[in-house]
């Protein structure tokens, strides 16, 4: 019987067989070319025979191996199958890195539906979770950026950014003739959009929609979404915000339009989710990212429902 220690032994020669060189075996199990030849070594050593042979298409099987190869190969499959089954690959882990509103707003409030699914998974997201925090670069990056096409990135929704205030000041703005309607309520102003080429500040806007606004550009500043919407349903003012992270509070009547949903915008920006390549091979990464889509449907499904057309 073979002891368990050369395990990874088999692991490099089939990997060195399947790919034709110690190169490729290399980059496949994540280590040095020289690390892989070390390990064949050390199972040829064990055994007293050689198990490879270079040939014209590369690293080839030895008559000494080729009786057993097929049970090699069979066994590493079983493997494969069973840390599929049992999830054995770092755990049930998920590393995240979000941009905060969306991790705040629109992820954490949806993440019960997933762990109902799947209750043995941990989320460590923007460092934080039930899984501890580990050096390195994380599963999933998601951004709001220009829109990247790879196949490791997945597009989930661009946004559509309107003014917005609370009930109460939408009640107020009405009984004001438009051309004058802002006049006197203090404007909010949102950083979150201001690289996005289409989404327009507060100057912008009143020149487009025809609004007389005395110094547009004055009024409070906010870096994220999350605070200038607590502004809003404080009566604190009006501000030009995204509609795709605040379905409940536009839903339930808490946010409302003071104005009408055709005079705003589609970003040009979108929220994208770029998954590491090696990542992918986890199982429970895949079931993440298959949900993330789903999720992401049900959200884009809703702004057309409310929005005009892109």
């Amino acid at each position: 019987m073979v002891a368990p220690s050369h395990l990874k032994s088999f692991q490099a020669l089939e990997a060195a067989i399947r790919a034709g060189s110690l190169k490729g075996a290399a980059d496949a199990l994540a280590i040095t070319p020289a690390a892989v030849g070390q390990r064949i070594k050390a199972l040829e050593d064990f055994l007293g025979v050689d198990l490879l042979a270079r040939g014209r298409s590369g690293l080839a099987p030895t008559p000494a191996l080729s009786a057993a190869l097929t049970h090699v190969r069979a066994a590493f499959r079983e493997l494969e199958a069973a840390a599929e089954i049992l999830d054995l690959q770092r755990g049930q882990e998920i590393h995240i890195a979000a941009v905060s509103d969306f991790a705040e707003l629109w992820l954490k409030p949806r993440l019960a539906q997933f762990r109902e699914a799947h209750p043995n998974t941990l989320f460590c997201i923007n460092g934080e979770g039930e899984a501890p925090m580990r050096l390195g670069v994380v599963d999933c990056a998601i951004s709001f950026s220009a829109q990247t096409d790879s196949a490791n990135i997945d597009t989930l929704f661009h946004d559509y950014v309107v003014p917005l205030s609370s009930d109460t000041n939408v009640k107020r703005i009405s009984k004001i003739a438009k051309r004058d309607s802002l006049e006197g309520f203090p404007l909010l102003h949102l950083d979150f959009y201001k690289d996005d080429p289409a989404a327009p500040n507060w100057a912008e806007w009143s020149i487009a929609n025809r609004v007389r606004r005395t110094a547009p550009e004055r009024g409070m500043r906010f870096q994220r979404i999350a605070p200038v919407i607590e502004a809003v349903l404080a009566d604190a003012g009006v501000a030009i915000c995204g509609l795709a992270l605040l379905r409940e509070p536009f839903e339930s009547n808490a946010l409302g339009l003071p104005f009408s949903i055709k005079s705003g915008t589609w970003t040009e920006h979108a929220f994208q989710a770029r998954f590491r390549a090696d990542a992918l091979a986890r199982p429970q990464i895949r079931r993440f990212r298959m949900w993330l889509q789903q999720e992401a449907t049900q959200t884009r499904d809703w702004l057309a429902s409310v929005a005009p057309k892109r």
